[in-house]
This record gives C-alpha cells, sequence and structure tokens, in this order.
C-alpha cells in the first residue's frame, strides 16, 4: 500500500510531504485553471528535490499529446498521470504515447461517474502502469479535484478485474481512509481536497498534520487488511 498526495506547489513543500513518509508526491504542472497549478520550471524543480526520497507524479489534464509530451520532458517526473476529460484520450493514443515519455511511468485516470467505469477501467489497464480512480466535477477541467467520495463497490470490482496497481482517490481523508481500504484493497490511496489548510488570500497549502494523519491512517488499515 503506497500514498499518494496532491499537490505540492514548492521543492520545500514536496520535500516535507517525502519526510512524512508520502510515497508517491504529486505535481500539477498546468496553467488552465487546476487547484495547485504550477509552471514546468517549478515542478521540474520539484522532482529533483524528490530524487531519492519519493516518487513524483506530475498531472496533466491535457487531450494534445505534443502538450502532454511536452510537459514530460521539461518537468521529468517517475510518473505521468493522464486525467483529461474521459475519452478525451483514448487507449491507443496512450499506447502512441508510452515509447516517448523517456520511461516515465502512465497512470491513467478513470472517471467513476457509474458501472460503466468497469469497462473503461479493463481497457486502459492494457496500456497504462497503474490506474487512479477518482470523482468527477463540472468546476474543474478534468477527472478529479471533486473532493467527494464515490461508490467504493465499482471500485473494488475494478481492482478485481485489473492487473495493474489501482490507486483509489476521489475525498480521502485521515477520517475515511481506513475504511476505503478495508473496501476497496486499492494498490495505493490518494488525497488532494481532504489534506489541504486554504489561505486567506486564496489558494491552499498542504495542512503537514492531516497528511501525517493520512498516511498513518493508510498505513495501519495496510496492515490490518494485509
Amino acid at each position: 500500500m503506497f500514498t499518494q498526495i496532491y499537490t505540492a506547489q514548492s521543492p520545500e513543500e514536496a520535500t516535507r510531504l517525502a519526510d512524512l513518509g508520502v510515497d508517491h508526491v504529486g505535481l500539477t504542472p498546468s496553467s488552465i485553471g487546476l487547484p495547485g497549478e504550477i509552471d514546468h520550471a517549478t515542478a521540474a524543480r520539484c522532482v529533483e528535490a524528490l530524487r531519492g526520497r519519493a516518487v513524483s507524479v506530475a498531472l496533466s489534464a491535457s487531450s494534445e499529446v505534443g502538450e502532454i509530451l511536452a510537459m514530460v520532458q521539461e518537468v521529468q517526473p517517475d510518473i505521468v498521470q493522464l486525467c483529461a476529460d474521459p475519452g478525451a484520450v483514448t487507449p491507443a493514443a496512450v499506447a502512441q504515447l508510452r515509447p516517448h515519455l523517456g520511461g516515465a511511468k502512465i497512470m491513467q485516470a478513470i472517471a467513476m461517474t457509474g458501472p460503466e467505469a468497469i469497462e473503461a477501467a479493463r481497457q486502459y489497464a492494457q496500456v497504462a502502469d497503474y490506474l487512479i480512480l477518482d470523482s468527477v466535477t463540472t468546476e474543474v477541467p478534468g477527472v478529479g479535484a471533486a473532493g467527494t467520495t464515490h461508490d467504493w463497490t465499482i471500485s473494488a470490482q475494478i481492482v478485481q478485474e485489473v492487473e495493474i496497481p489501482v490507486v483509489l482517490a476521489g475525498g480521502l481523508s485521515p477520517d475515511n481512509v481506513a475504511e476505503a481500504i478495508r473496501v476497496v484493497r486499492p494498490a495505493g490511496v490518494d488525497s488532494l481536497t481532504c489534506t489541504n489548510r486554504f489561505l486567506p488570500t486564496g489558494g491552499f497549502e498542504k495542512d503537514l498534520d492531516l497528511v501525517a494523519a493520512f498516511v498513518r491512517a493508510s498505513n495501519k488499515s495496510s496492515e490490518l487488511t494485509g
């Protein structure tokens, strides 16, 4: 079981997350209105700071293969998370993208909108290294950052049916992650919204106490579920 926390906005914040035991540190190198966006240069500095300490994951909500490749080439993450609108980057496009990623692995987001997510997961599992099962909102482009949970029984079915690691996301917090792990048995758990501290001036930073509690709860539940 690994923990994945979005979104670090500086090398200092990224390394603080790693120091708390976060396994995958998520970055959002973008300029389209996603939560916690940073420019590519800052993301690249975060990746460098994380080397040897945690796995770096850089998110792309783009449906343009050229834009995705440009980001990966500049940022050089360990994993690229593809979370464009459902179907905007097809499994065939993901397969074509892979040889050009310089060794970066692919984490494909699956929109957990209902039972149809199961077939989407089956298809993308053939071309990705990881799946991340996430909720959706019309307020943010792409899949994710909804801050709400979805039907974990569907997520559990996906975990049982695919042969690659599955990350559970969507409204996970220190309070509910243990139950989520018990129900779904994912390879990893992800948190963004529920481990943030919102700032009076707008935006947010990671709440390190909440992150630490999330890591503790995840690790304890993982030990109990085997």
